[in-house]
């Protein structure tokens, strides 16, 4: 069937809220914030902290700009208002500074907190940019946030001088291809009309949000019950509360243009995090 033509790109904002809407603010702020906390629990000191939260933070700057940057064209044909990049005279040149400044800004921080845990952050970074380059657009769309959020909990064990357990890398694979799931389900029109059939497009809404709130249930069950030792009230706490979170994702969330389900699958990680500062013990 022929397409008509495409709908006319928003007017282009101003560079500093481009720039600030680009960023993808929510996921940047969601996985800076959660990522800090977890430093947190393991005792990091004040200064390393500051190091994990810098190093995280100019990591998903550039990976946030590089996805609108990358995906400016075909969230130009789809009108996407959220989309600042897409805009007719957008501030392209200044995205483009601004990705290289972050990208280069994360190296001095993450290796500052260490070679192991610098090496694992840095993995996180690359798989989230090899989504933007490609593999978004495939079957293997969930293998970056699965490889990616496997590492990302072993930064702050590794800065502490720990070993992270298989467990935590495990929990955070599992939260990261769930939260892929209810990220990208609401966009999943515009993906196949733009080309980009990664798996959220290929489940489609009722299988992804039921493979969605069952890896993030899994998640949840995996920080509660396989730390030594028994998972007490804060354990089966944390089950019930992580669980009722990615129940409510799969009920409300993949809506199109709706973000509830994302910010509930946060709100699933966040439960994890605080059931780990609770149990440090279980963390090296």
């Amino acid at each position: 069937m022929a397409r008509g033509p495409a709908a006319p790109a928003p007017a282009a904002p101003s560079t500093a809220r481009a720039l600030l809407l680009s960023c993808h603010p929510v996921p940047t702020a969601a996985v800076t914030a959660l990522t800090t906390s977890l430093g947190a629990a393991v005792g990091l000191a004040a200064a390393d902290l500051a190091l994990l939260a810098a190093a995280v933070l100019t990591g998903q700057l550039s990976v946030g700009w590089s996805n609108d940057l990358l995906d400016r064209r075909r969230d130009a044909t789809t009108a996407r208002a959220d989309k600042p990049l897409a805009a007719a005279g957008a501030p392209v040149r200044a995205a483009a500074v601004a990705t290289a400044l972050a990208l280069a800004a994360a190296l001095p921080p993450s290796l500052a907190l260490g070679a192991a845990a610098g090496a694992a952050h840095l993995g996180f970074v690359a798989s989230a940019w090899a989504y933007n380059l490609g593999l978004k657009a495939g079957p293997l769309s969930w293998l970056p946030y699965a490889t990616g959020f496997g590492l990302l909990p072993a930064v702050p064990v590794l800065a502490a001088g720990a070993a992270p357990p298989a467990w935590l890398c495990a929990a955070g694979a599992l939260l990261g291809v769930g939260a892929h799931l209810f990220n990208a389900l609401p966009d999943v029109e515009d993906d196949e009309g733009t080309g980009v059939r990664g798996l959220p497009v290929r489940l489609g809404r009722a299988a992804g949000r039921l493979l969605g709130c069952l890896l993030l249930v899994a998640a949840v069950a995996v920080l509660a019950l396989l730390p030594p030792g028994p998972a007490g009230p804060a354990g089966w706490a944390a089950l019930a509360a992580g669980g009722g979170l990615a129940v409510a994702a799969a009920l409300d969330g993949g809506a199109r243009g709706s973000r509830r389900g994302f910010v509930l699958a946060v709100g699933t990680a966040a439960v994890g995090v605080a059931l780990l500062a609770a149990r440090t013990a279980s963390l090296g």
